[in-house]
């Protein structure tokens, strides 16, 4: 049986790096689909998928911006938890 003090609880960037993954993965699959043709000998794709490929940048700014936002909320946790020096 699981303890009831245990949360599931999220930091504050924790959703923004989930979002970053999930848009690397779909530019991540939509470069696959755009170099398969360069291998296979086959027809390219059309332009649109070129710039589907650029969501692999905008996934990892995505996911920094996450990174960056929990780093902030860790720091802001510990100034609070140190005892004031006035």
């Amino acid at each position: 049986m699981r303890d009831k003090t245990q949360v599931n609880s999220t930091a504050p960037g924790d959703g923004l790096v989930r979002a970053g993954a999930v848009v690397f993965f779909v530019g991540a699959v939509a470069t696959l689909v755009t170099v398969a043709p360069l291998f296979l000998g086959t027809s390219p794709f059309p332009t649109y998928m070129f710039g589907l490929s650029m969501l692999m940048g905008v996934g990892f700014l995505i996911a920094g911006a996450g990174v960056l936002r929990s780093a902030a909320a860790g720091r802001r946790q510990a100034r609070a938890a140190l005892p004031s020096e006035r």
